[in-house]
């Protein structure tokens, strides 16, 4: 059976020169006789792994040397707690900006720790904007700002990087890390679970200032503290090592495509083409201020609901699976991540073409 072109959010599809490789060496890594799933996380062989994938992230993003990156476990879901029990220090306040589900998730964590403060919420348009920023109400006594830049339910997005003064900015960038460049050094902490842009699910990754560590709030679990992964290289206890090497498989992959920058075009001509494609036809929409849209998670309707069951078997017999948009929404949604090949969105808007022209 050849390949479909899987349009899930999460986990996503990975690249095939990623997985062809894996598959070389799922049971002899290098000469080992052994495969990365039975290595002993602190051997040599996979120490080489872990800090070759560790290296080759920080050459990606452009990471400071005074930010420590973490491989965890957990998921993004397990920062949203993580993240006041760290960072809160002596404050009882933060800041969060709603514009979406995963949003919602983390104010709600972090609501069980301290005082959260709605910087901005676009709840009541839908998730289909971002209010500018004189409209925004921060708080001066808040520990940090915590957003979401790309929300993958509602596909709506930040364009540019919030400026909130001199408090640390928190972002979950589970859905946009190593999509497009940024700087990393007006972040505090940055998360994201790998399984949209990094590798599959079981590893996430946390990239944090160091000045940052150390602020943990007492009698919480060692594992909920940045402080004692940090000293431990990510090794405290063992970590998802077999995520891990898919990680750098992936980073590795990225690096001979030209990097970040030229991960940015593509990912551009692609998310340009999906979004002509429901904008020059009647028969497709979506919702979201053009400005605000995300380049990673592309919602959209049909002019006639009831066809939307027709459109997914079709679609999934030409190939093109996994549209069906999140069940709080409805309608499709495409996810075209980095390792989503323009082919295959040129091949979505092919069937979306021909769909409408029959059931138009």
């Amino acid at each position: 059976m050849s390949r479909v072109f899987n349009f899930s959010a999460g986990p996503a599809m990975l690249p095939t020169a990623v997985l062809e490789q894996a598959q070389a060496e799922i049971l002899d890594w290098q000469g080992t006789g052994v495969s990365v799933m039975e290595m002993s996380h602190r051997g040599k062989e996979f120490m080489s792994i872990a800090e070759q994938a560790q290296a080759d992230l920080r050459e990606l993003l452009n990471i400071p040397n005074n930010y420590k990156i973490l491989f965890l476990q957990g998921g993004a879901s397990t920062q949203f707690g993580m993240v006041p029990v760290n960072l809160l220090g002596n404050r009882q306040q933060a800041d969060y900006f709603n514009t979406g589900i995963w949003s919602k998730k983390a104010i709600a964590e972090a609501k069980k720790f301290c005082k959260v403060n709605i910087v901005s919420s676009s709840e009541d348009n839908k998730f289909t904007t971002i209010a500018k920023a004189d409209e925004w109400q921060l708080d001066p006594n808040a520990a940090y700002v915590h957003y979401t830049p790309n929300e993958t339910i509602n596909g709506l997005k930040f364009h540019g990087i919030p400026k909130v003064g001199d408090k640390p900015l928190v972002a979950d960038m589970s859905s946009i890390i190593l999509s497009q460049p940024f700087d990393i050094s007006k972040f505090g902490l940055i998360y994201a679970g790998a399984q949209k842009n990094i590798g599959p699910a079981g590893v996430t990754i946390v990239i944090v200032r160091e000045d940052l560590i150390g602020e943990a709030m007492p009698k919480i679990p060692t594992m909920a503290t940045y402080q004692a992964h940090a000293k431990a290289d990510s090794m405290y206890n063992t970590p998802p090592t077999y995520a891990w090497y898919l990680a750098g498989l992936v980073f590795k992959w990225l690096k001979e495509l030209g990097g970040v920058e030229a991960m940015t075009e593509r990912n551009k001509r692609k998310a340009e083409l999906l979004y002509s494609t429901i904008d020059d036809n009647d028969f497709y929409n979506n919702p979201v201020v053009r400005k605000y849209r995300s380049k990673m998670n592309v919602p959209f309707t049909l002019a006639n609901s009831d066809l939307n069951k027709t459109f997914l078997e079709e679609a999934k017999e030409t190939g093109l699976v996994t549209l069906a948009g999140h069940r709080s929404v409805g309608g499709m949604r495409a996810s075209i991540y980095n390792a989503m090949p323009e082919e295959g969105v040129q091949a979505l808007v092919n069937f979306m073409g021909d769909f409408a022209s029959r059931k138009g």
